[in-house]
This record gives C-alpha cells, sequence and structure tokens, in this order.
C-alpha cells in the first residue's frame, strides 16, 4: 500500500458515514438512471417506462452529491450515549396502524384507512396528544384525497362499505 493509498484511506475515516452515505446514493442513482436509460423514456406528456427510472436516478445522483459536499470532520470526543430500552409503544402502534389501513383499506375506503394508519400511528409518539393525532389524522386524509383521488385519479374507492 503506497503512502497515496494512505491518504486516501485516512480521507474515508475522517469523513465516515455522510461520505460512504452519499457516494452509495449516488452509486445507486446512476445505476437506476443508466438501467431506465435502457428504455423509452419519452416525454413529460408521454412517459415511457424509462422516465421513472431516469428521474428517481438522476435526484438520488443529486442527492447522494448534497450529502457527500454536508460530509463534515465528526467531533474527537464521542457522545455518551444512554443505553435506552427499545420504543415498543412506537412500534406496536404504527404495526397496528399498518394493518388498521389494510383492513380499512378493503372495506372501508381510502378516507377511512388514510386517517387509521395517521391517527393510530401518531399516537406511538410520546409527545403527540389524541387532540394532535386527531388533527394531523384529518389534515392526512384530506391530503390523501385531494392528491391520490381527485388530482391522480387513483382506482380506490373514497368510501365503501365491504
Amino acid at each position: 500500500m503506497g503512502i497515496n493509498a494512505g491518504r486516501h484511506l485516512d480521507f474515508f475515516k475522517r469523513y465516515g458515514k455522510d461520505l460512504y452515505g452519499g457516494v452509495l446514493t449516488s452509486v445507486l442513482g446512476a445505476g437506476a438512471a443508466f438501467a431506465g436509460s435502457q428504455y423509452k423514456i419519452g416525454t413529460l406528456s408521454r412517459m415511457g417506462p424509462g422516465f421513472f427510472p431516469v428521474t428517481v436516478g438522476g435526484l438520488l445522483v443529486l442527492v447522494g452529491i448534497a450529502i457527500m459536499l454536508s460530509a463534515k470532520e465528526p467531533d474527537v470526543t464521542p457522545p455518551i450515549e444512554e443505553k435506552r430500552p427499545p420504543e415498543w409503544r412506537a412500534w406496536i402502534f404504527i404495526c397496528v396502524g399498518i394493518a388498521a389501513f389494510v383492513v380499512l383499506g378493503r372495506w372501508g375506503g381510502l378516507l377511512p384507512a388514510t386517517f387509521a394508519i395517521v391517527f393510530i400511528s401518531a399516537l406511538g409518539d410520546r409527545d403527540n396528544t389524541w387532540i394532535s393525532a386527531l388533527v394531523l389524522g384529518v389534515a392526512m386524509t384530506v391530503v390523501a384525497g385531494v392528491v391520490f383521488y381527485w388530482a391522480l385519479q387513483l382506482q380506490f374507492p373514497l368510501l365503501t362499505w365491504g
């Protein structure tokens, strides 16, 4: 191993996770963009099968570059981390919220399913009250109705029974 190789390894040790994450994100984005470019890309009004992977791949490359540029040298003194138990409340509420979305999406429609997943999952955060979870659930239900049903015209009924 030559002197230059040692210098490069020192560079990666100093900037660590952010640099590795940025490089990995950029490489994955470039791979997705290349794979998508093998298909017809099309235009904005008539998108081809390669449009989405090329667009997302390009965005991933840009995000990876931003992550690499934001990499800083870590502090020499590592922070003292206290061992905390797993957040079982959050895990349970999020899993129950997802299950409620699946059941209500099938039997109730988009609006009740969206409200259920947001409301139940928000209760998993110890800082949220049931009122803040309710407000968040209503707001996200309105957004989901506007975006998915009206704007994107997703074939998912707003309200259904059975």
